[in-house]
Protein backbone atom coordinates (compact mmCIF):
# COMPACT_ATOMS: atom_id res chain seq x y z
CA UNK A 1 0.00 0.00 0.00
CA UNK A 2 1.29 3.19 -1.38
CA UNK A 3 0.91 5.76 1.53
CA UNK A 4 -0.47 9.28 -0.11
CA UNK A 5 -0.42 12.79 0.69
CA UNK A 6 -2.59 15.37 0.05
CA UNK A 7 -1.47 18.90 -1.15
CA UNK A 8 -3.37 20.13 2.54
CA UNK A 9 -1.41 17.43 4.71
CA UNK A 10 1.80 18.73 3.07
CA UNK A 11 1.31 22.07 3.67
CA UNK A 12 0.93 21.24 7.73
CA UNK A 13 3.91 18.68 7.54
CA UNK A 14 6.23 20.81 5.95
CA UNK A 15 6.92 23.75 8.51
CA UNK A 16 6.72 21.12 11.23
CA UNK A 17 9.39 19.17 9.54
CA UNK A 18 11.38 21.91 9.12
CA UNK A 19 10.92 23.07 12.79
CA UNK A 20 11.98 19.92 13.43
CA UNK A 21 15.11 19.84 11.41
CA UNK A 22 16.04 23.01 12.80
CA UNK A 23 16.22 22.12 16.59
CA UNK A 24 18.05 19.21 15.70
CA UNK A 25 20.62 21.13 13.85
CA UNK A 26 20.59 23.39 16.45
CA UNK A 27 21.45 20.31 18.75
CA UNK A 28 24.23 19.59 16.73
CA UNK A 29 25.33 22.68 16.73
CA UNK A 30 25.52 23.17 20.52
CA UNK A 31 27.27 20.01 21.08
CA UNK A 32 29.55 20.70 18.45
CA UNK A 33 30.38 24.29 20.38
CA UNK A 34 30.37 22.24 23.73
CA UNK A 35 33.03 19.79 22.30
CA UNK A 36 34.99 22.74 21.31
CA UNK A 37 34.24 25.24 24.00
CA UNK A 38 36.98 23.32 26.17
CA UNK A 39 34.82 23.48 28.73
CA UNK A 40 37.12 24.61 31.50
CA UNK A 41 34.12 24.50 34.05
CA UNK A 42 33.71 20.67 33.83
CA UNK A 43 37.47 19.92 33.69
CA UNK A 44 37.95 18.47 37.15
CA UNK A 45 41.25 17.09 36.78
CA UNK A 46 43.02 14.18 37.65
CA UNK A 47 43.44 11.79 40.79
CA UNK A 48 46.57 9.93 41.61
CA UNK A 49 49.78 9.80 43.76
CA UNK A 50 52.48 13.03 42.92
CA UNK A 51 55.48 13.73 44.04
CA UNK A 52 56.72 17.01 43.51
CA UNK A 53 60.35 17.21 43.68
CA UNK A 54 63.86 19.56 44.21
CA UNK A 55 61.13 22.61 45.19
CA UNK A 56 61.24 25.35 47.02
CA UNK A 57 58.44 24.64 49.37
CA UNK A 58 57.34 27.85 51.15
CA UNK A 59 54.86 25.89 54.11
CA UNK A 60 53.76 29.56 55.84
CA UNK A 61 52.84 27.70 58.62
CA UNK A 62 56.37 27.04 59.03
CA UNK A 63 59.55 27.66 57.69
CA UNK A 64 60.73 27.56 53.51
CA UNK A 65 62.34 24.24 52.49
CA UNK A 66 64.53 25.54 50.09
CA UNK A 67 65.11 21.95 48.40
CA UNK A 68 62.41 19.74 49.04
CA UNK A 69 60.14 16.72 48.19
CA UNK A 70 55.86 17.11 48.90
CA UNK A 71 53.58 14.23 48.04
CA UNK A 72 50.73 13.99 47.48
CA UNK A 73 47.99 11.01 47.58
CA UNK A 74 44.66 10.36 47.92
CA UNK A 75 43.79 13.84 48.22
CA UNK A 76 45.95 14.72 51.28
CA UNK A 77 50.01 16.36 51.59
CA UNK A 78 51.16 12.81 53.15
CA UNK A 79 54.82 13.95 53.34
CA UNK A 80 56.93 17.20 53.19
CA UNK A 81 60.33 17.88 53.90
CA UNK A 82 63.81 17.97 52.60
CA UNK A 83 64.47 14.22 52.72
CA UNK A 84 61.14 12.89 51.87
CA UNK A 85 61.85 9.66 49.35
CA UNK A 86 59.44 9.37 46.24
CA UNK A 87 56.54 6.85 46.80
CA UNK A 88 56.35 3.97 44.22
CA UNK A 89 54.07 4.89 41.30
CA UNK A 90 53.92 8.64 42.00
CA UNK A 91 54.11 10.74 39.36
CA UNK A 92 56.95 12.82 39.77
CA UNK A 93 57.08 16.54 39.14
CA UNK A 94 60.62 18.07 38.88
CA UNK A 95 60.17 21.42 40.40
CA UNK A 96 63.67 22.34 40.47
CA UNK A 97 63.86 26.81 40.25
CA UNK A 98 59.92 26.74 41.07
CA UNK A 99 57.93 27.36 44.40
CA UNK A 100 55.26 25.50 45.84
CA UNK A 101 52.91 27.23 48.05
CA UNK A 102 49.44 26.24 49.74
CA UNK A 103 46.16 27.57 47.86
CA UNK A 104 45.38 31.22 48.17
CA UNK A 105 42.02 31.95 49.63
CA UNK A 106 39.57 34.96 49.70
CA UNK A 107 36.99 34.95 52.80
CA UNK A 108 35.04 37.65 50.95
CA UNK A 109 33.59 37.11 47.41
CA UNK A 110 30.32 36.30 45.46
CA UNK A 111 31.74 33.66 43.23
CA UNK A 112 29.24 31.19 41.78
CA UNK A 113 26.27 33.77 42.50
CA UNK A 114 26.97 36.12 39.79
CA UNK A 115 28.03 35.54 35.74
CA UNK A 116 26.99 38.42 33.67
CA UNK A 117 26.84 41.25 36.31
CA UNK A 118 25.42 43.91 33.89
CA UNK A 119 22.47 42.41 30.78
CA UNK A 120 21.86 38.97 32.30
CA UNK A 121 19.61 39.05 35.15
CA UNK A 122 19.07 35.26 34.84
CA UNK A 123 22.87 34.80 35.67
CA UNK A 124 22.39 36.35 39.02
CA UNK A 125 21.72 35.05 41.85
CA UNK A 126 22.85 36.68 45.18
CA UNK A 127 20.34 38.51 46.96
CA UNK A 128 16.41 37.59 48.20
CA UNK A 129 13.83 39.68 48.02
CA UNK A 130 12.87 41.43 51.80
CA UNK A 131 15.35 42.40 54.48
CA UNK A 132 15.76 39.50 56.66
CA UNK A 133 16.91 36.23 55.26
CA UNK A 134 18.78 34.57 57.73
CA UNK A 135 17.25 30.81 55.82
CA UNK A 136 18.20 31.77 52.09
CA UNK A 137 21.67 29.44 51.67
CA UNK A 138 24.42 30.77 49.37
CA UNK A 139 25.56 26.94 48.44
CA UNK A 140 22.16 26.46 46.91
CA UNK A 141 22.80 29.15 44.37
CA UNK A 142 26.26 28.38 43.65
CA UNK A 143 26.69 27.49 40.19
CA UNK A 144 29.78 24.95 39.98
CA UNK A 145 30.54 25.92 36.14
CA UNK A 146 31.12 29.53 36.27
CA UNK A 147 33.43 30.64 34.13
CA UNK A 148 34.80 33.15 36.85
CA UNK A 149 35.27 29.45 39.06
CA UNK A 150 38.69 28.49 35.68
CA UNK A 151 39.74 31.91 35.22
CA UNK A 152 40.15 32.26 39.46
CA UNK A 153 42.34 29.21 39.99
CA UNK A 154 44.32 29.11 37.60
CA UNK A 155 46.23 32.27 39.56
CA UNK A 156 46.65 30.33 42.56
CA UNK A 157 42.94 31.12 44.11
CA UNK A 158 41.89 27.39 45.46
CA UNK A 159 39.47 28.25 48.10
CA UNK A 160 36.73 30.79 48.88
CA UNK A 161 33.80 32.30 50.77
CA UNK A 162 30.91 32.79 49.10
CA UNK A 163 28.26 34.82 50.66
CA UNK A 164 24.88 36.27 49.85
CA UNK A 165 23.64 40.26 49.53
CA UNK A 166 21.20 42.63 50.34
CA UNK A 167 18.62 43.36 52.85
CA UNK A 168 19.56 43.62 56.78
CA UNK A 169 20.17 40.04 57.09
CA UNK A 170 21.35 38.53 53.80
CA UNK A 171 21.98 34.48 54.50
CA UNK A 172 24.19 32.39 55.15
CA UNK A 173 27.56 31.84 53.15
CA UNK A 174 29.71 28.87 51.79
CA UNK A 175 33.41 28.43 51.90
CA UNK A 176 33.98 26.06 48.42
CA UNK A 177 37.12 25.12 46.54
CA UNK A 178 37.08 25.73 43.53
CA UNK A 179 36.94 22.46 42.15
CA UNK A 180 33.71 19.94 40.99
CA UNK A 181 31.13 19.57 39.27
CA UNK A 182 28.27 20.49 42.14
CA UNK A 183 27.84 21.81 45.47
CA UNK A 184 28.67 19.07 47.11
CA UNK A 185 31.47 18.44 45.53
CA UNK A 186 32.62 22.29 46.32
CA UNK A 187 31.86 22.35 49.56
CA UNK A 188 34.23 22.54 52.36
CA UNK A 189 31.88 23.89 55.22
CA UNK A 190 28.18 24.49 53.54
CA UNK A 191 26.73 26.51 55.67
CA UNK A 192 29.84 29.17 57.27
CA UNK A 193 28.31 32.17 58.44
CA UNK A 194 25.55 34.60 58.27
CA UNK A 195 25.75 37.77 56.65
CA UNK A 196 24.33 41.09 58.00
CA UNK A 197 24.66 44.21 56.74
CA UNK A 198 25.19 46.04 59.69
CA UNK A 199 22.68 49.07 60.02
CA UNK A 200 24.99 52.68 59.47
CA UNK A 201 23.83 56.26 60.07
CA UNK A 202 22.86 58.27 56.80
CA UNK A 203 22.01 61.60 56.25
CA UNK A 204 21.39 61.03 52.64
CA UNK A 205 18.30 61.56 51.24
CA UNK A 206 16.57 58.47 50.08
CA UNK A 207 13.92 57.69 46.99
CA UNK A 208 14.04 59.75 43.72
CA UNK A 209 12.74 63.15 43.72
CA UNK A 210 11.88 64.17 39.90
CA UNK A 211 11.26 67.96 40.83
CA UNK A 212 14.07 68.96 42.76
CA UNK A 213 16.63 67.39 45.10
CA UNK A 214 15.98 66.34 48.21
CA UNK A 215 16.79 67.82 51.53
CA UNK A 216 19.45 66.05 53.16
CA UNK A 217 18.28 63.92 56.55
CA UNK A 218 19.48 65.87 59.90
CA UNK A 219 22.02 64.05 61.82
CA UNK A 220 19.87 63.13 64.92
CA UNK A 221 16.86 61.85 62.65
CA UNK A 222 19.39 59.73 61.05
CA UNK A 223 21.11 58.31 64.45
CA UNK A 224 17.48 57.48 65.57
CA UNK A 225 16.72 55.37 62.32
CA UNK A 226 19.77 53.44 62.42
CA UNK A 227 18.92 52.61 66.68
CA UNK A 228 15.59 51.56 65.80
CA UNK A 229 17.02 49.22 63.02
CA UNK A 230 19.49 47.86 65.30
CA UNK A 231 16.40 47.49 68.05
CA UNK A 232 14.95 45.87 65.59
CA UNK A 233 17.83 43.05 65.09
CA UNK A 234 17.65 42.79 68.86
CA UNK A 235 14.13 41.87 68.62
CA UNK A 236 15.07 39.22 66.00
CA UNK A 237 17.66 37.84 67.98
CA UNK A 238 16.08 37.50 70.91
CA UNK A 239 12.81 35.91 69.21
CA UNK A 240 15.43 33.13 67.68
CA UNK A 241 16.69 32.31 71.39
CA UNK A 242 13.34 31.79 72.35
CA UNK A 243 12.12 30.18 69.70
CA UNK A 244 15.19 27.68 69.52
CA UNK A 245 13.81 27.52 73.72
CA UNK A 246 10.75 25.57 72.74
CA UNK A 247 12.02 23.72 69.90
CA UNK A 248 14.57 22.28 72.60
CA UNK A 249 11.43 21.73 75.26
CA UNK A 250 9.56 20.53 73.04
CA UNK A 251 12.29 17.52 71.82
CA UNK A 252 12.71 16.75 75.15
CA UNK A 253 8.59 16.65 76.08
CA UNK A 254 6.39 15.31 73.33
CA UNK A 255 3.34 16.12 75.38
CA UNK A 256 4.12 20.02 75.06
CA UNK A 257 2.11 21.68 72.30
CA UNK A 258 3.40 21.01 69.12
CA UNK A 259 5.75 24.20 68.17
CA UNK A 260 5.35 26.25 64.98
CA UNK A 261 7.94 25.98 62.44
CA UNK A 262 9.04 29.40 61.08
CA UNK A 263 12.36 28.78 58.60
CA UNK A 264 13.70 31.96 59.33
CA UNK A 265 13.62 32.37 62.60
CA UNK A 266 14.74 28.67 62.94
CA UNK A 267 17.72 29.74 60.74
CA UNK A 268 19.43 32.73 63.25
CA UNK A 269 18.79 30.53 65.89
CA UNK A 270 22.61 29.07 66.05
CA UNK A 271 23.74 32.22 65.54
CA UNK A 272 21.67 34.05 67.93
CA UNK A 273 22.63 31.49 70.46
CA UNK A 274 26.66 32.42 69.48
CA UNK A 275 27.08 28.79 68.23
CA UNK A 276 28.35 30.13 64.58
CA UNK A 277 30.01 33.21 63.08
CA UNK A 278 28.25 36.03 61.67
CA UNK A 279 29.57 38.20 59.47
CA UNK A 280 28.89 42.21 59.90
CA UNK A 281 29.55 44.76 56.68
CA UNK A 282 30.71 47.33 58.05
CA UNK A 283 34.04 50.15 57.22
CA UNK A 284 33.49 53.14 59.32
CA UNK A 285 35.18 53.30 63.33
CA UNK A 286 31.61 54.19 64.59
CA UNK A 287 30.08 51.43 63.03
CA UNK A 288 32.86 48.79 63.68
CA UNK A 289 32.55 49.79 67.16
CA UNK A 290 28.42 49.37 67.06
CA UNK A 291 29.69 45.84 65.72
CA UNK A 292 31.49 45.04 68.79
CA UNK A 293 28.86 46.37 71.09
CA UNK A 294 26.40 44.63 69.48
CA UNK A 295 28.30 41.27 69.62
CA UNK A 296 28.97 41.88 73.32
CA UNK A 297 25.37 42.50 74.46
CA UNK A 298 24.24 39.74 72.52
CA UNK A 299 26.67 37.47 73.56
CA UNK A 300 27.50 36.30 69.33
CA UNK A 301 30.38 35.59 67.33
CA UNK A 302 31.21 38.59 64.84
CA UNK A 303 33.84 38.92 62.29
CA UNK A 304 34.37 42.28 59.98
CA UNK A 305 33.54 42.55 56.45
CA UNK A 306 35.00 45.54 54.70
CA UNK A 307 37.22 47.40 57.74
CA UNK A 308 38.35 50.29 56.26
CA UNK A 309 39.17 52.03 59.62
CA UNK A 310 38.98 48.92 61.38
CA UNK A 311 42.21 49.40 62.91
CA UNK A 312 41.23 52.32 64.49
CA UNK A 313 38.76 50.45 66.72
CA UNK A 314 41.38 48.11 67.40
CA UNK A 315 40.70 48.31 71.33
CA UNK A 316 37.16 47.06 70.71
CA UNK A 317 38.09 44.44 68.46
CA UNK A 318 40.78 42.93 70.72
CA UNK A 319 38.74 42.77 73.65
CA UNK A 320 35.99 40.99 71.49
CA UNK A 321 38.00 38.91 70.00
CA UNK A 322 36.85 39.78 66.58
CA UNK A 323 38.80 39.20 63.43
CA UNK A 324 38.59 41.51 60.03
CA UNK A 325 37.85 40.49 56.36
CA UNK A 326 39.92 43.57 55.02
CA UNK A 327 38.07 44.01 51.55
CA UNK A 328 39.28 47.69 50.09
CA UNK A 329 42.40 47.66 49.04
CA UNK A 330 41.07 48.70 45.49
CA UNK A 331 38.90 50.95 46.63
CA UNK A 332 39.02 54.11 46.50
CA UNK A 333 39.76 56.97 49.48
CA UNK A 334 36.19 57.89 50.98
CA UNK A 335 37.16 61.32 51.92
CA UNK A 336 38.66 63.90 50.06
CA UNK A 337 41.20 64.91 52.27
CA UNK A 338 42.69 60.98 52.35
CA UNK A 339 46.32 60.26 51.31
CA UNK A 340 46.18 58.21 48.15
CA UNK A 341 47.55 55.53 49.94
CA UNK A 342 45.18 55.62 52.44
CA UNK A 343 43.57 52.01 52.22
CA UNK A 344 46.69 50.63 51.18
CA UNK A 345 48.23 50.99 54.61
CA UNK A 346 45.24 49.79 56.77
CA UNK A 347 46.56 45.91 56.67
CA UNK A 348 50.04 47.10 57.97
CA UNK A 349 48.51 49.22 60.53
CA UNK A 350 45.72 46.39 61.17
CA UNK A 351 48.85 44.00 61.88
CA UNK A 352 50.98 46.50 64.12
CA UNK A 353 47.71 46.89 66.54
CA UNK A 354 47.60 42.69 66.39
CA UNK A 355 43.96 42.12 65.30
CA UNK A 356 43.44 39.61 63.36
CA UNK A 357 42.79 39.99 59.90
CA UNK A 358 43.07 38.76 56.25
CA UNK A 359 42.89 40.36 52.74
CA UNK A 360 39.92 39.39 50.34
CA UNK A 361 39.17 40.99 46.94
CA UNK A 362 34.96 41.55 48.32
CA UNK A 363 34.42 40.90 44.58
CA UNK A 364 31.32 39.18 42.83
CA UNK A 365 33.47 36.61 40.96
CA UNK A 366 35.11 38.23 37.95
CA UNK A 367 38.28 39.89 39.72
CA UNK A 368 38.90 37.40 43.12
CA UNK A 369 41.51 36.75 40.39
CA UNK A 370 43.66 39.71 41.75
CA UNK A 371 43.79 38.63 45.28
CA UNK A 372 47.36 37.80 45.07
CA UNK A 373 48.24 41.62 43.87
CA UNK A 374 45.59 43.00 47.05
CA UNK A 375 48.34 40.81 49.18
CA UNK A 376 51.22 42.80 46.95
CA UNK A 377 49.92 45.96 47.00
CA UNK A 378 49.38 45.82 50.51
CA UNK A 379 52.86 44.44 51.19
CA UNK A 380 54.63 47.14 49.14
CA UNK A 381 52.75 49.73 51.64
CA UNK A 382 53.91 48.66 54.83
CA UNK A 383 52.98 44.86 55.15
CA UNK A 384 55.60 42.78 55.75
CA UNK A 385 55.89 40.13 52.79
CA UNK A 386 55.28 37.04 54.94
CA UNK A 387 52.48 38.44 56.14
CA UNK A 388 51.19 39.41 53.28
CA UNK A 389 51.43 35.97 52.50
CA UNK A 390 49.65 34.47 55.37
CA UNK A 391 46.74 37.34 54.73
CA UNK A 392 45.77 35.45 51.82
CA UNK A 393 46.88 31.53 53.34
CA UNK A 394 47.07 30.77 56.94
CA UNK A 395 44.87 33.92 57.80
CA UNK A 396 42.06 33.83 56.04
CA UNK A 397 41.73 29.78 56.83
CA UNK A 398 41.95 30.52 60.63
CA UNK A 399 39.26 33.28 60.61
CA UNK A 400 37.31 30.81 58.80
CA UNK A 401 37.94 28.50 61.04
CA UNK A 402 39.49 25.74 58.69
CA UNK A 403 43.01 25.82 59.10
CA UNK A 404 42.95 22.17 60.08
CA UNK A 405 42.26 21.82 56.49
CA UNK A 406 43.52 24.35 54.34
CA UNK A 407 46.01 27.48 54.20
CA UNK A 408 49.23 26.19 54.65
CA UNK A 409 52.00 23.01 53.86
CA UNK A 410 51.65 20.41 56.52
CA UNK A 411 50.93 16.91 56.70
CA UNK A 412 47.32 15.70 56.56
CA UNK A 413 45.95 19.07 54.80
CA UNK A 414 43.83 18.97 51.63
CA UNK A 415 46.41 18.67 49.32
CA UNK A 416 45.15 22.68 47.82
CA UNK A 417 49.04 23.14 46.03
CA UNK A 418 50.09 25.48 43.45
CA UNK A 419 53.33 24.93 41.89
CA UNK A 420 55.07 28.83 39.96
CA UNK A 421 57.66 29.94 38.82
CA UNK A 422 58.25 33.07 41.26
CA UNK A 423 56.54 34.69 44.18
CA UNK A 424 52.87 34.07 43.93
CA UNK A 425 52.22 37.20 45.32
CA UNK A 426 54.02 39.07 41.96
CA UNK A 427 51.89 39.81 39.11
CA UNK A 428 54.77 38.49 36.50
CA UNK A 429 54.47 35.24 38.32
CA UNK A 430 52.99 32.39 36.62
CA UNK A 431 51.43 29.42 37.87
CA UNK A 432 52.75 26.24 36.51
CA UNK A 433 51.01 23.58 38.05
CA UNK A 434 47.92 23.42 40.59
CA UNK A 435 46.13 20.53 42.78
CA UNK A 436 43.16 21.13 44.15
CA UNK A 437 41.74 18.30 46.53
CA UNK A 438 44.50 16.73 45.49
CA UNK A 439 43.71 16.58 42.22
CA UNK A 440 46.37 17.98 39.25
CA UNK A 441 44.05 20.44 36.89
CA UNK A 442 44.14 21.87 33.69
CA UNK A 443 45.48 25.28 33.64
CA UNK A 444 42.94 26.26 31.22
CA UNK A 445 40.03 29.05 31.84
CA UNK A 446 37.58 31.42 29.49
CA UNK A 447 41.34 33.59 29.30
CA UNK A 448 43.56 31.27 28.01
CA UNK A 449 41.68 30.03 25.60
CA UNK A 450 40.70 33.44 24.03
CA UNK A 451 44.34 34.24 24.14
CA UNK A 452 45.23 30.80 22.32
CA UNK A 453 42.46 31.79 19.77
CA UNK A 454 43.81 35.32 19.15
CA UNK A 455 47.47 35.23 19.73
CA UNK A 456 48.48 33.96 16.01
CA UNK A 457 46.23 36.12 14.08
CA UNK A 458 47.89 39.70 12.42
Amino acid sequence: MKLQITNYELRIIKPVFNLCLSVFLCGIFSFVQAQNDGSQQNQTGKAGTFAIVNARIVTVSGGVIENGTLVIRNGKIEAVGATISVPSGAEQIDAKGLNVYPGMIDAGTNLGLAEVGQGAPATIDVAETGDMNANAKAILGINPHSSHVNVTRVNGITTVLSMPQGGVISGQSAIINLNGSTQNEMAVVPLFGLVINFPRITTAAGGFNPFGPQQPIEFSEALKRRDQRLEDLKKLFRDAENYARVQDAYAKDKNLPVPQTDLKTAALAPYARGEKPIIFTAERERDIRGVARFAADMKIKAIIMGGQEAWKAADELKKNNIAVIYTNIYSLPVRDDDAYDYLFEAPAKLQKTGVKFCISTGDGGAEVRDLPYHAGLAGAYGLPKEEALKSVTLYAAQILGIADKVGSIEVGKIANIVVTDGDILEPRTNVKYLFINGRMLPLTSRHTELYDSFKDRK
